[in-house]
């Protein structure tokens, strides 16, 4: 497996950034502008995307910041009741159908749902990237609690930029003129 997170190979899973779970979530307006950041890239560069949602009866749906981005980038939404999103009949296959084994994960809460559905991930074969500053907790405990574990089972942790930059490859192209403003 390469080594940089490859745009041609990669899908962005962004989990559980709900309405009633995101303002309890410390750090979550900045987990929110990077999970923003990314799906604006992807849209762009046409990673796909799937985007999870923990009992939305109860959590609410998707932030509202993430609902134009997602829209824009075509994002599949898919309503889970697992904790770990591999563990719901049919995820693993609809996620195979894209033809993409580098995952870019993000999400909430980072010691949960994002943890449990990363090491499923792990388990499936896929090679998993984590996105530390687009994942977050109620707590800078068990957020890094979250991280350090799924860095423990192979997980490589990122952040938004080094996302970014990887998937654009270079600079001087169209595509790193369009989202440059995306990192300044």
């Amino acid at each position: 497996m390469p080594t940089t997170i490859d745009v041609r190979r990669s899908l962005l899973l962004v989990v559980d950034v709900q309405a009633l779970l995101a303002p309890a979530i410390d750090e979550g307006a900045a987990a929110v502008a990077n999970n923003r950041r990314l799906l604006q890239a992807a849209q762009h560069l046409q990673v796909p995307v799937l985007v999870t949602e923990h009992y939305p009866q109860g959590l609410g749906a998707t932030v509202e910041p993430l609902q134009a981005p997602m829209a824009a980038a075509g994002a599949t939404v898919i309503e889970k009741i697992h904790f770990g999103a591999t563990r719901e009949p049919g995820f693993l296959e609809r996620l195979r159908g894209f033809g993409r084994d580098r995952i870019v994960l993000t999400g909430m809460e980072a010691h949960i749902c994002v943890l449990q559905t990363g090491l499923g991930l792990i388990e499936a074969g896929f090679a998993l990237a984590v996105v530390a500053d687009a994942s977050a907790s109620r707590t800078r405990a068990n957020r890094e609690a979250g991280l350090a574990r799924l860095a423990r089972h192979g997980a490589e942790l990122v952040t938004t930029e080094m996302v970014i930059y990887e998937w654009l490859e270079r600079a001087g192209t169209a595509d790193f003129r369009a989202l440059l403003p995306l990192v300044r």
